[in-house]
């Protein structure tokens, strides 16, 4: 599984990666967790807020912070 987290750096964006990562730790799921922020990327995904999550190539959120449940729920499909 991919994981990519879009953004500029911002502290949204970084939180985001944190949670994820705290969720992948806890329930002993193994991933690749990619921090993106080039724009021209960011935009090729057709999101225009951040931060955004996006799973195998699938966007999951964008413009606000995902909840523990929401990660919980796009990682054990």
């Amino acid at each position: 599984m991919k994981i990519e987290i879009l953004g500029t750096g911002c502290s949204k964006c970084k939180k985001t990666k944190e949670v994820i990562e705290k969720i992948l730790r806890e329930n002993g799921i193994e991933a690749e967790v990619v921090k993106v922020d080039d724009f021209e990327k960011i935009l090729n995904y057709g999101v225009m807020v951040t931060p955004a999550v996006v799973i195998d190539g699938e966007v999951k959120l964008a413009g606000k912070i995902p909840d523990e449940k929401e990660i919980l729920k796009w990682i054990t499909k």
